[in-house]
């Protein structure tokens, strides 16, 4: 699958994705969480990242990365393309942008712990409340030099 740059008519499907992989992988997060985060998800943080993503044949996204500079903001993967090697792929072509990754994440996800782990980042730092305030602590992750 190709990865291409993100145009503003693929937000409705990202969106979509987005909301499928946390139903997926994000089980500490309530209905409420997930319908607030829906909307800032496609209309805030979609158009305003740098967002690359792997398209079906069809041209359907499929599976996506969200930076901002160096940071890795979002990497969501349709739940059926789980463990097929597709966000070692998106951080590749993220890492090729900008070798020097971080990443927070949930700490209630330890999927995705272990995923970036397992990649080559490094904790850095811990805080009890996420971006938005919320109580879900998050682990700070950097990216260790090659």
């Amino acid at each position: 699958m190709p990865i291409r740059k993100r145009r503003p008519a693929d937000d409705a499907a990202l969106a979509d994705l987005w909301e499928r992989s946390v139903r997926a992988t994000h089980d500490f997060l309530g209905e409420d969480d997930i319908q607030l985060f829906f909307p800032l998800v496609r209309d805030s943080y979609l158009p305003t990242l740098d967002v690359w993503l792997l398209e079906l044949a069809d041209g359907t996204p499929a599976d996506f990365i969200g930076t901002d500079r160096e940071k890795v903001e979002m990497l969501f993967v349709e739940p059926t393309h789980r463990g097929q090697g597709i966000g070692r792929q998106l951080l590749d072509h993220a890492r090729a942008l900008q070798p020097r990754l971080s990443v927070d994440v949930n700490e209630q996800n330890p999927q995705a712990h272990g995923f970036y782990r397992h990649y080559g980042f490094e904790e850095t730092g811990r805080s009890q409340t996420d971006g938005q305030g919320q109580p879900l602590p998050i682990i700070h992750m950097r990216l260790k030099p090659a």
